[in-house]
Protein backbone atom coordinates (compact mmCIF):
# COMPACT_ATOMS: atom_id res chain seq x y z
CA UNK A 1 0.00 0.00 0.00
CA UNK A 2 1.61 3.64 -1.08
CA UNK A 3 1.83 6.08 1.64
CA UNK A 4 1.20 9.51 0.61
CA UNK A 5 4.42 11.98 0.11
CA UNK A 6 6.23 14.09 2.78
CA UNK A 7 8.32 15.96 0.56
CA UNK A 8 6.98 19.56 -0.62
CA UNK A 9 6.61 20.24 -4.10
CA UNK A 10 6.00 22.86 -6.86
CA UNK A 11 2.25 23.79 -7.66
CA UNK A 12 1.60 23.80 -10.80
CA UNK A 13 -0.76 26.74 -11.23
CA UNK A 14 -0.96 27.96 -14.87
CA UNK A 15 0.96 25.17 -15.93
CA UNK A 16 -0.67 22.95 -18.94
CA UNK A 17 2.24 21.62 -20.47
CA UNK A 18 2.73 17.65 -19.28
CA UNK A 19 6.47 17.82 -19.63
CA UNK A 20 7.54 21.02 -17.86
CA UNK A 21 5.10 19.79 -14.92
CA UNK A 22 7.09 16.29 -15.12
CA UNK A 23 10.01 17.56 -15.10
CA UNK A 24 9.98 20.42 -12.97
CA UNK A 25 9.39 18.72 -9.50
CA UNK A 26 5.29 20.07 -9.63
CA UNK A 27 2.80 17.93 -8.18
CA UNK A 28 1.01 15.98 -10.90
CA UNK A 29 -2.39 13.97 -10.40
CA UNK A 30 -1.74 11.08 -12.76
CA UNK A 31 -4.62 11.31 -15.15
CA UNK A 32 -3.58 8.62 -17.51
CA UNK A 33 -5.81 5.92 -16.38
CA UNK A 34 -8.66 7.31 -17.97
CA UNK A 35 -6.47 8.47 -20.92
CA UNK A 36 -5.82 4.62 -21.15
CA UNK A 37 -9.45 4.04 -21.45
CA UNK A 38 -9.78 6.81 -23.75
CA UNK A 39 -7.63 5.90 -26.41
CA UNK A 40 -8.48 1.74 -26.57
CA UNK A 41 -12.79 2.20 -26.65
CA UNK A 42 -13.20 5.17 -29.24
CA UNK A 43 -11.80 7.05 -32.11
CA UNK A 44 -13.82 10.71 -31.99
CA UNK A 45 -14.16 12.39 -28.80
CA UNK A 46 -15.41 15.54 -27.17
CA UNK A 47 -15.07 17.06 -23.25
CA UNK A 48 -17.08 19.85 -21.97
CA UNK A 49 -15.59 21.37 -18.86
CA UNK A 50 -15.58 24.94 -17.24
CA UNK A 51 -12.85 27.05 -17.62
CA UNK A 52 -9.52 26.12 -15.61
CA UNK A 53 -10.40 22.70 -14.88
CA UNK A 54 -6.99 21.20 -16.38
CA UNK A 55 -8.62 20.56 -20.45
CA UNK A 56 -5.26 22.00 -21.74
CA UNK A 57 -2.85 19.96 -19.59
CA UNK A 58 -5.52 17.11 -20.73
CA UNK A 59 -4.29 17.38 -24.31
CA UNK A 60 -1.08 18.35 -23.75
CA UNK A 61 -0.51 14.88 -22.07
CA UNK A 62 -2.47 12.66 -25.15
CA UNK A 63 -0.38 14.66 -27.63
CA UNK A 64 2.97 13.69 -25.16
CA UNK A 65 1.66 9.91 -25.35
CA UNK A 66 1.00 9.57 -29.03
CA UNK A 67 4.68 11.11 -29.55
CA UNK A 68 5.85 8.75 -28.01
CA UNK A 69 7.81 10.37 -25.33
CA UNK A 70 8.52 7.76 -22.68
CA UNK A 71 10.56 9.74 -20.20
CA UNK A 72 7.71 11.85 -19.14
CA UNK A 73 5.62 9.01 -18.26
CA UNK A 74 7.38 7.12 -16.03
CA UNK A 75 5.88 5.87 -12.73
CA UNK A 76 2.47 6.44 -14.35
CA UNK A 77 -0.34 3.93 -14.57
CA UNK A 78 0.03 3.98 -18.54
CA UNK A 79 3.64 3.72 -18.38
CA UNK A 80 3.68 -0.11 -18.74
CA UNK A 81 0.79 -0.34 -20.75
CA UNK A 82 2.13 1.44 -23.81
CA UNK A 83 3.39 0.76 -26.76
CA UNK A 84 6.07 3.09 -27.12
CA UNK A 85 7.60 1.43 -30.17
CA UNK A 86 4.99 3.64 -32.33
CA UNK A 87 4.38 7.06 -32.55
CA UNK A 88 2.11 9.45 -34.46
CA UNK A 89 1.85 13.12 -35.89
CA UNK A 90 0.10 15.00 -34.11
CA UNK A 91 -1.70 17.83 -35.07
CA UNK A 92 -2.43 20.93 -32.42
CA UNK A 93 -4.96 23.23 -32.90
CA UNK A 94 -6.18 25.93 -29.68
CA UNK A 95 -8.49 29.27 -29.72
CA UNK A 96 -7.46 29.50 -25.98
CA UNK A 97 -5.52 33.12 -26.38
CA UNK A 98 -6.81 36.19 -27.58
CA UNK A 99 -9.66 37.36 -28.73
CA UNK A 100 -11.27 37.08 -32.29
CA UNK A 101 -13.85 39.28 -33.30
CA UNK A 102 -14.41 38.93 -37.02
CA UNK A 103 -14.33 35.95 -39.17
CA UNK A 104 -11.00 37.63 -41.36
CA UNK A 105 -9.35 37.25 -38.13
CA UNK A 106 -10.28 34.12 -37.13
CA UNK A 107 -9.80 32.29 -40.56
CA UNK A 108 -5.76 34.10 -40.06
CA UNK A 109 -5.74 32.15 -36.71
CA UNK A 110 -6.49 29.03 -38.13
CA UNK A 111 -4.27 29.77 -40.90
CA UNK A 112 -1.37 30.32 -38.83
CA UNK A 113 -1.69 27.71 -36.89
CA UNK A 114 -2.01 25.23 -40.01
CA UNK A 115 1.13 26.68 -41.35
CA UNK A 116 2.93 25.90 -37.65
CA UNK A 117 1.83 22.49 -37.12
CA UNK A 118 3.03 21.79 -41.34
CA UNK A 119 6.25 23.47 -40.19
CA UNK A 120 6.61 21.09 -36.67
CA UNK A 121 6.43 18.18 -38.69
CA UNK A 122 8.43 18.78 -41.13
CA UNK A 123 5.81 18.98 -44.15
CA UNK A 124 6.30 21.12 -46.98
CA UNK A 125 4.86 24.52 -47.50
CA UNK A 126 1.57 24.40 -49.52
CA UNK A 127 0.58 27.35 -52.09
CA UNK A 128 -2.54 28.99 -50.36
CA UNK A 129 -6.31 27.79 -50.92
CA UNK A 130 -9.56 27.44 -48.77
CA UNK A 131 -9.06 26.61 -44.80
CA UNK A 132 -10.79 23.46 -45.68
CA UNK A 133 -8.26 22.74 -48.41
CA UNK A 134 -5.01 23.44 -46.04
CA UNK A 135 -6.69 21.70 -42.99
CA UNK A 136 -7.78 18.14 -44.89
CA UNK A 137 -4.27 18.19 -47.22
CA UNK A 138 -2.41 18.71 -43.77
CA UNK A 139 -4.20 15.76 -42.18
CA UNK A 140 -3.35 13.10 -45.28
CA UNK A 141 0.53 14.66 -45.93
CA UNK A 142 0.97 13.71 -42.07
CA UNK A 143 -0.06 10.16 -42.87
CA UNK A 144 1.48 9.81 -45.83
CA UNK A 145 4.42 11.23 -44.30
CA UNK A 146 4.65 9.34 -40.96
CA UNK A 147 3.02 6.45 -42.22
CA UNK A 148 0.67 6.39 -39.41
CA UNK A 149 -2.63 8.32 -38.91
CA UNK A 150 -2.64 11.61 -37.36
CA UNK A 151 -3.96 12.40 -34.35
CA UNK A 152 -6.04 15.36 -33.97
CA UNK A 153 -6.48 17.87 -30.92
CA UNK A 154 -8.63 21.11 -30.62
CA UNK A 155 -8.68 23.26 -27.23
CA UNK A 156 -10.99 26.04 -26.45
CA UNK A 157 -12.90 24.79 -29.76
CA UNK A 158 -15.35 27.39 -29.09
CA UNK A 159 -13.71 30.15 -27.63
CA UNK A 160 -14.36 32.17 -30.46
CA UNK A 161 -18.07 31.56 -30.58
CA UNK A 162 -18.58 32.53 -26.19
CA UNK A 163 -15.96 35.30 -26.95
CA UNK A 164 -18.61 37.44 -29.37
CA UNK A 165 -22.40 35.59 -27.65
CA UNK A 166 -23.60 39.04 -27.04
CA UNK A 167 -23.52 40.05 -30.68
CA UNK A 168 -25.33 37.36 -32.46
CA UNK A 169 -24.17 38.45 -35.82
CA UNK A 170 -21.02 38.32 -35.15
CA UNK A 171 -21.10 34.74 -33.06
CA UNK A 172 -22.93 32.98 -35.80
CA UNK A 173 -20.35 34.32 -38.36
CA UNK A 174 -17.73 32.77 -36.37
CA UNK A 175 -19.43 29.68 -35.96
CA UNK A 176 -19.75 29.41 -39.66
CA UNK A 177 -15.64 30.03 -39.78
CA UNK A 178 -14.82 27.12 -37.09
CA UNK A 179 -17.82 25.19 -38.87
CA UNK A 180 -15.66 25.78 -42.27
CA UNK A 181 -12.85 23.92 -40.10
CA UNK A 182 -14.50 21.43 -38.40
CA UNK A 183 -16.37 19.91 -41.34
CA UNK A 184 -12.83 18.60 -42.63
CA UNK A 185 -13.45 15.68 -39.86
CA UNK A 186 -16.04 13.79 -41.09
CA UNK A 187 -14.27 12.98 -44.37
CA UNK A 188 -10.84 12.42 -43.27
CA UNK A 189 -11.74 9.67 -41.05
CA UNK A 190 -8.68 7.05 -42.94
CA UNK A 191 -6.27 9.36 -42.39
CA UNK A 192 -7.10 9.66 -38.27
CA UNK A 193 -5.82 7.70 -35.34
CA UNK A 194 -7.39 9.56 -32.58
CA UNK A 195 -10.02 13.20 -32.25
CA UNK A 196 -10.51 15.19 -29.36
CA UNK A 197 -12.28 18.24 -28.87
CA UNK A 198 -12.60 19.97 -25.65
CA UNK A 199 -14.52 23.18 -24.50
CA UNK A 200 -16.95 25.06 -22.30
CA UNK A 201 -20.03 24.69 -23.78
CA UNK A 202 -21.61 22.36 -25.93
CA UNK A 203 -22.85 23.31 -29.36
CA UNK A 204 -24.73 20.88 -31.53
CA UNK A 205 -23.50 18.53 -33.86
CA UNK A 206 -25.64 20.57 -36.58
CA UNK A 207 -24.85 23.54 -36.39
CA UNK A 208 -20.76 22.96 -35.59
CA UNK A 209 -19.81 20.14 -37.20
CA UNK A 210 -21.91 19.31 -39.94
CA UNK A 211 -22.22 15.02 -40.23
CA UNK A 212 -19.63 14.53 -37.50
CA UNK A 213 -22.38 12.16 -36.07
CA UNK A 214 -19.77 9.54 -34.71
CA UNK A 215 -18.15 12.20 -32.16
CA UNK A 216 -18.74 10.74 -28.65
CA UNK A 217 -19.46 13.03 -26.12
CA UNK A 218 -17.85 12.06 -22.97
CA UNK A 219 -19.13 15.15 -20.85
CA UNK A 220 -21.78 13.07 -18.49
CA UNK A 221 -19.95 9.91 -18.70
CA UNK A 222 -19.36 7.74 -15.55
CA UNK A 223 -16.44 6.09 -16.11
CA UNK A 224 -14.47 9.87 -17.37
CA UNK A 225 -16.48 11.58 -14.39
CA UNK A 226 -12.54 12.58 -12.76
CA UNK A 227 -11.11 13.04 -15.83
CA UNK A 228 -10.28 16.72 -14.90
CA UNK A 229 -10.60 17.90 -11.61
CA UNK A 230 -8.64 16.81 -8.19
CA UNK A 231 -10.70 14.02 -5.83
CA UNK A 232 -10.82 13.60 -2.69
CA UNK A 233 -8.02 10.91 -2.84
CA UNK A 234 -6.25 13.07 -4.82
CA UNK A 235 -6.20 15.64 -1.95
CA UNK A 236 -5.34 12.96 0.86
CA UNK A 237 -2.31 11.61 -1.14
CA UNK A 238 -1.06 13.51 -3.72
CA UNK A 239 -1.37 16.95 -1.71
CA UNK A 240 -0.55 15.46 1.45
CA UNK A 241 2.14 18.03 2.44
CA UNK A 242 0.04 21.00 1.49
CA UNK A 243 -3.34 20.41 4.34
CA UNK A 244 -1.27 20.89 7.35
CA UNK A 245 -2.46 24.23 8.76
CA UNK A 246 -5.74 24.51 6.48
CA UNK A 247 -9.00 22.89 7.60
CA UNK A 248 -9.79 20.15 6.00
CA UNK A 249 -13.48 19.72 6.12
CA UNK A 250 -13.51 23.53 4.80
CA UNK A 251 -11.28 22.71 1.82
CA UNK A 252 -14.37 20.06 1.19
CA UNK A 253 -17.23 22.50 1.63
CA UNK A 254 -15.72 25.66 -0.25
CA UNK A 255 -14.29 23.96 -3.37
CA UNK A 256 -15.51 20.35 -4.16
CA UNK A 257 -18.66 19.46 -5.60
CA UNK A 258 -18.67 19.25 -9.04
CA UNK A 259 -20.33 16.19 -10.81
CA UNK A 260 -20.80 14.97 -13.93
CA UNK A 261 -22.80 11.83 -13.69
CA UNK A 262 -25.11 10.42 -11.30
CA UNK A 263 -24.78 10.54 -7.52
CA UNK A 264 -22.98 7.29 -7.87
CA UNK A 265 -19.81 8.95 -9.78
CA UNK A 266 -17.13 11.06 -7.56
CA UNK A 267 -17.08 14.76 -7.12
CA UNK A 268 -13.81 16.67 -7.85
CA UNK A 269 -12.14 19.97 -6.82
CA UNK A 270 -11.68 22.62 -9.63
CA UNK A 271 -7.64 22.32 -9.51
CA UNK A 272 -7.24 26.25 -9.50
CA UNK A 273 -8.87 26.83 -6.55
CA UNK A 274 -6.85 24.09 -4.88
CA UNK A 275 -3.67 24.95 -6.32
CA UNK A 276 -4.70 28.62 -4.83
CA UNK A 277 -5.47 28.03 -1.92
CA UNK A 278 -2.19 26.23 -1.23
CA UNK A 279 -0.33 28.95 -2.19
CA UNK A 280 -1.73 31.85 -0.30
CA UNK A 281 -2.79 29.75 2.77
CA UNK A 282 -6.40 31.27 2.86
CA UNK A 283 -9.76 30.80 1.42
CA UNK A 284 -10.64 32.85 -1.41
CA UNK A 285 -13.37 32.96 -4.84
CA UNK A 286 -10.29 32.18 -6.97
CA UNK A 287 -12.04 30.64 -9.92
CA UNK A 288 -14.94 32.76 -9.56
CA UNK A 289 -12.99 35.89 -9.73
CA UNK A 290 -11.31 35.06 -12.32
CA UNK A 291 -12.91 35.11 -14.79
CA UNK A 292 -16.91 35.68 -14.09
CA UNK A 293 -18.64 36.85 -17.05
CA UNK A 294 -21.14 40.27 -16.46
CA UNK A 295 -22.99 38.48 -19.71
CA UNK A 296 -24.00 35.56 -17.18
CA UNK A 297 -25.64 38.02 -14.50
CA UNK A 298 -27.06 39.89 -17.11
CA UNK A 299 -29.01 37.13 -18.27
CA UNK A 300 -29.90 35.63 -15.14
CA UNK A 301 -31.47 39.42 -14.30
CA UNK A 302 -33.29 39.78 -17.56
CA UNK A 303 -35.22 36.36 -17.03
CA UNK A 304 -36.04 37.03 -13.59
CA UNK A 305 -34.36 33.79 -12.10
CA UNK A 306 -35.84 33.10 -8.37
CA UNK A 307 -32.05 32.93 -7.03
CA UNK A 308 -33.44 29.90 -4.26
CA UNK A 309 -34.37 27.92 -7.02
CA UNK A 310 -30.38 27.98 -8.00
CA UNK A 311 -29.50 25.04 -6.02
CA UNK A 312 -32.58 22.88 -6.59
CA UNK A 313 -33.34 23.13 -10.17
CA UNK A 314 -34.87 20.19 -11.89
CA UNK A 315 -34.47 20.06 -15.66
CA UNK A 316 -34.03 17.74 -18.52
CA UNK A 317 -31.10 16.94 -20.85
CA UNK A 318 -32.56 18.75 -23.90
CA UNK A 319 -32.43 21.72 -21.63
CA UNK A 320 -29.38 20.88 -20.04
CA UNK A 321 -27.23 20.54 -23.37
CA UNK A 322 -29.12 22.86 -25.16
CA UNK A 323 -27.05 25.84 -26.02
CA UNK A 324 -26.31 27.49 -29.10
CA UNK A 325 -26.24 31.32 -30.40
CA UNK A 326 -30.26 31.61 -31.20
CA UNK A 327 -30.58 29.50 -28.33
CA UNK A 328 -29.19 29.38 -24.78
CA UNK A 329 -31.47 27.35 -22.06
CA UNK A 330 -30.34 29.10 -18.07
CA UNK A 331 -29.62 26.17 -16.49
CA UNK A 332 -27.69 25.09 -20.29
CA UNK A 333 -25.35 28.45 -19.14
CA UNK A 334 -24.94 27.87 -15.31
CA UNK A 335 -24.12 23.96 -15.93
CA UNK A 336 -21.85 24.61 -18.93
CA UNK A 337 -20.05 27.15 -17.02
CA UNK A 338 -19.65 25.79 -13.89
CA UNK A 339 -21.81 27.80 -11.80
CA UNK A 340 -24.46 24.87 -11.12
CA UNK A 341 -23.63 21.13 -11.30
CA UNK A 342 -24.87 17.92 -11.31
CA UNK A 343 -26.64 16.87 -7.46
CA UNK A 344 -28.92 13.91 -8.89
CA UNK A 345 -30.13 12.19 -11.46
CA UNK A 346 -33.19 9.68 -11.79
CA UNK A 347 -34.61 7.63 -14.32
CA UNK A 348 -38.52 7.57 -13.56
CA UNK A 349 -38.97 5.33 -16.65
CA UNK A 350 -37.09 3.88 -19.31
CA UNK A 351 -35.02 6.30 -21.44
CA UNK A 352 -36.19 9.34 -19.73
CA UNK A 353 -33.85 11.13 -16.91
CA UNK A 354 -34.62 13.95 -14.68
CA UNK A 355 -31.57 16.01 -13.51
CA UNK A 356 -31.26 17.92 -10.06
CA UNK A 357 -28.54 21.31 -10.29
CA UNK A 358 -27.11 22.68 -7.82
CA UNK A 359 -24.41 25.11 -6.15
CA UNK A 360 -21.28 23.01 -6.45
CA UNK A 361 -20.01 24.11 -2.97
CA UNK A 362 -19.23 27.18 -1.12
CA UNK A 363 -17.43 29.42 -3.29
CA UNK A 364 -19.38 29.47 -6.40
CA UNK A 365 -23.09 29.76 -4.14
CA UNK A 366 -21.49 32.99 -1.83
CA UNK A 367 -19.95 34.33 -5.01
CA UNK A 368 -23.15 34.29 -7.39
CA UNK A 369 -25.02 35.49 -5.35
CA UNK A 370 -22.73 38.72 -4.54
CA UNK A 371 -22.63 39.49 -7.90
CA UNK A 372 -26.75 38.91 -8.14
CA UNK A 373 -27.31 41.82 -5.61
CA UNK A 374 -26.93 44.11 -7.52
CA UNK A 375 -29.18 42.82 -9.93
CA UNK A 376 -31.75 42.32 -7.75
CA UNK A 377 -31.58 46.12 -6.85
CA UNK A 378 -29.44 45.78 -3.41
CA UNK A 379 -27.05 48.90 -3.28
CA UNK A 380 -23.89 49.15 -0.84
CA UNK A 381 -23.10 45.33 -0.50
CA UNK A 382 -20.11 45.36 1.49
CA UNK A 383 -22.01 47.43 4.10
CA UNK A 384 -25.29 45.69 4.05
CA UNK A 385 -23.17 42.11 4.85
CA UNK A 386 -21.03 43.54 7.74
CA UNK A 387 -24.59 44.68 9.05
CA UNK A 388 -25.90 41.34 8.63
CA UNK A 389 -22.87 39.55 10.27
CA UNK A 390 -22.88 41.92 13.28
CA UNK A 391 -27.09 40.92 13.63
CA UNK A 392 -26.05 36.92 13.57
CA UNK A 393 -22.62 37.17 15.61
CA UNK A 394 -25.10 38.25 18.50
CA UNK A 395 -27.41 36.49 17.72
CA UNK A 396 -29.82 39.76 17.85
CA UNK A 397 -33.17 38.96 16.04
CA UNK A 398 -34.48 42.76 16.76
CA UNK A 399 -31.65 44.04 15.24
CA UNK A 400 -32.13 41.59 12.46
CA UNK A 401 -35.36 42.86 11.75
CA UNK A 402 -34.58 46.63 11.87
CA UNK A 403 -32.03 45.63 9.55
CA UNK A 404 -33.99 43.18 6.63
CA UNK A 405 -36.76 46.16 6.99
CA UNK A 406 -34.29 48.73 5.86
CA UNK A 407 -32.50 46.78 3.05
CA UNK A 408 -35.72 46.28 1.46
CA UNK A 409 -36.59 49.83 2.06
CA UNK A 410 -33.27 50.65 0.39
CA UNK A 411 -34.43 49.07 -2.95
CA UNK A 412 -34.76 52.36 -5.32
CA UNK A 413 -38.53 52.45 -6.57
CA UNK A 414 -37.21 53.21 -10.41
CA UNK A 415 -35.60 50.03 -10.55
CA UNK A 416 -38.87 48.34 -9.38
CA UNK A 417 -40.37 49.73 -12.65
CA UNK A 418 -37.62 48.94 -14.69
CA UNK A 419 -36.27 45.76 -13.58
CA UNK A 420 -38.37 42.36 -14.95
CA UNK A 421 -37.42 40.80 -11.63
CA UNK A 422 -40.02 42.82 -9.46
CA UNK A 423 -42.74 42.05 -11.27
CA UNK A 424 -42.84 38.33 -9.47
CA UNK A 425 -43.00 37.40 -5.87
CA UNK A 426 -40.20 35.40 -5.71
CA UNK A 427 -38.35 38.57 -5.91
CA UNK A 428 -38.85 38.91 -2.16
CA UNK A 429 -37.50 35.49 -1.47
CA UNK A 430 -34.87 36.05 -4.25
CA UNK A 431 -33.37 39.17 -2.02
CA UNK A 432 -33.73 37.45 1.35
CA UNK A 433 -31.99 34.44 0.44
CA UNK A 434 -29.32 35.74 -1.92
CA UNK A 435 -27.97 38.62 0.76
CA UNK A 436 -27.85 35.28 3.26
CA UNK A 437 -25.75 33.20 0.71
CA UNK A 438 -23.68 35.88 -0.61
CA UNK A 439 -21.72 36.09 3.35
CA UNK A 440 -20.78 32.85 2.95
CA UNK A 441 -23.57 31.26 5.64
CA UNK A 442 -24.67 27.53 5.58
CA UNK A 443 -27.97 28.00 3.77
CA UNK A 444 -30.66 25.41 2.88
CA UNK A 445 -32.90 26.26 0.63
CA UNK A 446 -36.21 24.39 1.18
CA UNK A 447 -35.15 22.24 3.75
CA UNK A 448 -37.16 18.61 3.98
CA UNK A 449 -38.47 17.39 6.86
CA UNK A 450 -41.16 14.16 7.25
CA UNK A 451 -43.42 17.27 7.45
CA UNK A 452 -42.76 19.34 4.51
CA UNK A 453 -39.53 21.93 3.64
CA UNK A 454 -39.43 24.80 5.24
CA UNK A 455 -38.52 28.18 2.76
CA UNK A 456 -34.60 28.10 4.17
CA UNK A 457 -32.41 27.43 7.05
CA UNK A 458 -29.83 28.95 8.24
CA UNK A 459 -26.53 27.72 10.42
CA UNK A 460 -23.74 30.11 12.65
CA UNK A 461 -22.47 30.41 15.41
CA UNK A 462 -24.31 27.15 17.28
CA UNK A 463 -27.75 28.63 16.53
CA UNK A 464 -30.54 27.71 13.72
CA UNK A 465 -32.40 30.19 12.01
CA UNK A 466 -35.52 28.58 10.06
CA UNK A 467 -37.73 31.25 7.80
CA UNK A 468 -40.68 30.76 6.16
CA UNK A 469 -42.06 33.90 3.76
CA UNK A 470 -45.40 34.47 3.01
CA UNK A 471 -46.49 37.62 0.18
CA UNK A 472 -49.57 39.52 1.61
CA UNK A 473 -51.53 42.07 -0.33
CA UNK A 474 -50.70 45.04 2.55
CA UNK A 475 -51.77 43.96 6.18
CA UNK A 476 -49.84 41.08 8.08
CA UNK A 477 -51.57 38.02 8.66
CA UNK A 478 -49.23 35.56 10.71
CA UNK A 479 -49.42 33.01 8.24
CA UNK A 480 -45.82 32.06 8.07
CA UNK A 481 -44.75 31.66 11.85
CA UNK A 482 -47.91 29.82 12.04
CA UNK A 483 -47.18 27.07 9.00
CA UNK A 484 -43.73 26.86 11.00
CA UNK A 485 -44.87 25.78 14.02
CA UNK A 486 -47.64 23.46 12.52
CA UNK A 487 -45.64 21.76 10.18
CA UNK A 488 -43.12 21.09 13.02
CA UNK A 489 -40.43 21.90 10.74
CA UNK A 490 -38.21 22.59 13.73
CA UNK A 491 -38.56 18.79 14.91
CA UNK A 492 -35.54 17.80 12.80
CA UNK A 493 -32.91 19.78 14.82
CA UNK A 494 -34.46 19.04 18.35
CA UNK A 495 -31.75 16.57 18.81
CA UNK A 496 -29.07 19.16 18.36
CA UNK A 497 -29.37 21.05 21.56
CA UNK A 498 -28.82 24.21 19.20
CA UNK A 499 -31.02 27.17 20.16
CA UNK A 500 -33.83 27.17 17.51
CA UNK A 501 -35.14 30.25 16.08
CA UNK A 502 -38.19 29.73 13.89
CA UNK A 503 -39.12 33.09 11.82
CA UNK A 504 -42.21 34.10 9.54
CA UNK A 505 -41.55 37.15 7.03
CA UNK A 506 -44.92 38.43 5.50
CA UNK A 507 -43.48 40.50 2.50
CA UNK A 508 -46.46 43.13 1.28
CA UNK A 509 -46.87 43.36 -2.08
CA UNK A 510 -48.11 46.86 -2.42
CA UNK A 511 -46.10 48.01 0.18
CA UNK A 512 -42.91 46.48 -0.81
CA UNK A 513 -41.61 45.91 2.43
CA UNK A 514 -41.42 43.72 5.41
CA UNK A 515 -44.84 43.95 6.89
CA UNK A 516 -43.96 40.95 9.18
CA UNK A 517 -41.27 39.62 11.06
CA UNK A 518 -42.43 37.21 13.83
CA UNK A 519 -39.91 34.87 15.79
CA UNK A 520 -40.61 32.70 18.46
CA UNK A 521 -37.47 30.68 19.98
CA UNK A 522 -36.82 27.17 21.27
CA UNK A 523 -33.87 26.37 23.34
CA UNK A 524 -32.76 22.79 25.00
CA UNK A 525 -34.25 23.23 27.75
CA UNK A 526 -37.89 23.27 25.71
CA UNK A 527 -37.00 19.74 25.03
CA UNK A 528 -36.75 18.23 28.36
Amino acid sequence: MSTAPTTRRRLPIGIQTFADIRRGHYYYVDKTPHIERLVNQNKYYFLSRPRRFGKSLLLDTLACLFEGRQDLFEGLYIHDRWDWQQTWPVIRLSFGSGVMSSRKELDERIRYQLRANRERLGLPALPPTDIPGEFENLVSQAHLHFGQPAVILIDEYDKPILDNILDADRARELREGLKNLYSVLKDADPHLQFVMLTGVSKFSKVSLFSGLNNLNDITLDAPFATICGYTDADIDSVFAPELPGLERQAIKEWYNGYRWGDQSVTAVYNPFDVLLLFQKREFGAYWFESATPTFLVDVLKQRGVFTPSLDRWETEYELLSQFDVDQISTEGLLFQAGYLTLQNVTQPMLGYRQYMLGFPNREVETSLNHALLPALGVEDGPRQRRTLFSCLKSHDLTALETHLKALYAGLPHDWYRNNPIAQYEGHYASVFYSHFAALGLDVTVEDASHHGKVDMTVKFGGHIYLFEFKVVEQLPEGKALEQIKLKGYADKYRASGQPIHLIGVEFSREQRQIVAFEVESLFSAAYD
